[in-house]
């Protein structure tokens, strides 16, 4: 019985582990990539900024317009009417005009056009010059791509780092439910000690209900902490964008043993190669190119073309009529530029700010390094501090334990002795955990990862 026993733990606890989904923080990186919406977003948007560019370069070439104009008039548009009469025969002597001998009958006129009519026509212009705001706006459109490239790789850093974040956050999770089952195992020892002395008659029953009160405290915390984890667990999912799974583990340890110095790169060096720096690099240009667009307005601008048109009456006996041209088309704006000055003006001190700007967040960027590498030393020092606290805290159990067999120690002493352990193992392993949070905070703002 017992050897079925033990069979049967053991295919429930295999079939259980089979079921877990288990994932490395490398496939939690790739997964985000791959289905963060954000993520995707960023790619739409990148994508649209190509969609831009390609529309900008179209300006290069000439453009084609087609009209087509129909009408149908209540009356004719054009009437005309010329009376009959005798005119004159003239024999080609001028003096003999006034005094003509001979006439011709002319029966008179009524014309009436334009009640009906089809217009087509056909226009080219191929700018020549426009103040180079072709060139111009080609280079915007081509500095936009750029722009939403770099906030792409931007967002995928904040999921990245996000999602290792929430990652060791869990990790920290299931390493303080194992500190959680390790102290109930030692309750649950101390429970049976103490149950056995109480049967004996050795001890009152106000020491069991010591235990039992630490146990219950026990019993909560625990509760507290897999409500947390579940909660975590959610929220880790939905950054990576898998479905919730409600036995989800995480396969990695909290590995300590890169001391900060490891890490460490240059501030100045690090600053050029940051994307944030790059987009502010970017917005300078851009307002740069802002003025000489805006100047553009106010420029001449040249143009040739080519039009074609075609007259269609619609009316019996009429004569269409087909002809083009070829031209040239000059624009010179000359009162703009009293109120286009001030335009310009305008962009120029938007430059100055946009210069300023990336000044003063050059420095805020480096403040940052600063700061996240100032978190990285001092998490590692609390490292070393609670790992001497956990010496200290294990030997002090080994002697409240002792000491409590041979009845030296009180039973208060002892529980205290083990909280006191478990205790310092959730801090040690939120020690860790932050340390590994300020190292890959770290590494993403010095661009290293």
């Amino acid at each position: 019985m017992k050897k079925l026993t033990i069979l049967v733990v053991a295919l429930i606890t295999s079939a259980t582990a089979y079921s877990q989904t288990t994932l490395t923080l490398e496939q939690c990186k790739e997964l985000a990539l791959k289905n963060n919406m954000a993520i995707k977003n960023s790619a739409l948007e990148v994508e649209v900024a190509q969609q831009i560019k390609k529309n900008a370069y179209t300006n290069y070439y000439p453009k084609v317009n087609a009209n087509v104009f129909g009408m149908q008039a209540i009356n004719p548009l054009i009437k005309y009417k010329m009376e009959g009469g005798n005119l004159p025969v003239y024999d080609g002597n001028p003096a003999n005009l006034a005094t003509a001998t001979q006439f011709a009958y002319f029966p008179g006129v009524e014309l009436s056009m334009m009640q009906r009519s089809a217009i087509g026509v056909l226009n080219i212009t191929q700018p020549i010059y426009a103040g180079s705001k072709i060139s111009t706006g080609n280079k915007l459109a081509a500095l936009n791509v750029d722009v939403k490239e770099n906030q792409r790789q931007l967002t995928e850093n904040e999921i990245l780092l996000k999602t290792e974040q929430q990652y060791w956050q869990l990790i920290s999770l299931q390493e303080k439910e194992k500190t959680i089952e390790k102290y109930e195992l030692l309750l649950n020892e101390v429970r049976k000690q103490v149950d056995d002395a109480f049967t004996a008659g050795v001890i009152i029953k106000n020491d069991v209900l010591k235990v039992q009160i630490k146990q219950s405290e026990l019993e909560a915390n625990k509760n507290k902490l897999l409500n947390g984890k579940k909660l975590a667990t959610m929220q880790f999912c939905q950054t990576i964008g898998i479905p919730f799974d409600a036995t989800f583990v995480l396969l990695d340890v909290i590995d300590v043993t890169q001391n900060p110095s490891q890490y460490y790169t240059d501030n100045q060096t690090a600053l050029s190669g940051r994307t944030e720096y790059q987009l502010l690099e970017k917005s300078v240009e851009a307002a740069q190119l802002q003025i000489k667009m805006k100047t553009g307005d106010y420029m001449p601008t040249l143009a040739v073309g080519l039009a074609g048109y075609h007259v269609n009456m619609l009316e019996k006996g009429a004569t269409n009529n087909t002809n083009g041209l070829a031209y040239v088309s000059l624009s010179i704006p000359i009162s703009d530029w009293w109120g286009g000055s001030y335009a310009i003006k305008e962009q120029k001190i938007k430059q100055q700010i946009a210069e300023n700007t990336f000044e003063e967040t050059k420095d805020l960027l480096n403040l940052q390094m600063e700061k996240v590498w100032t978190d990285v030393n001092e998490a590692w020092k609390q490292i070393v501090i609670m790992n001497e606290t956990a010496v200290q805290t294990e030997e002090n159990l080994k002697v409240s334990q002792t000491g409590y067999d041979s009845g030296i120690v009180t039973l208060s002493d002892l529980l205290e002795a083990q909280a006191l352990v478990s205790e310092t193992a959730d801090k040690l392993t939120e020690a860790k955990t932050q340390y590994k949070l300020a190292v890959a905070t770290y590494l993403q703002v010095t661009g290293q990862k």
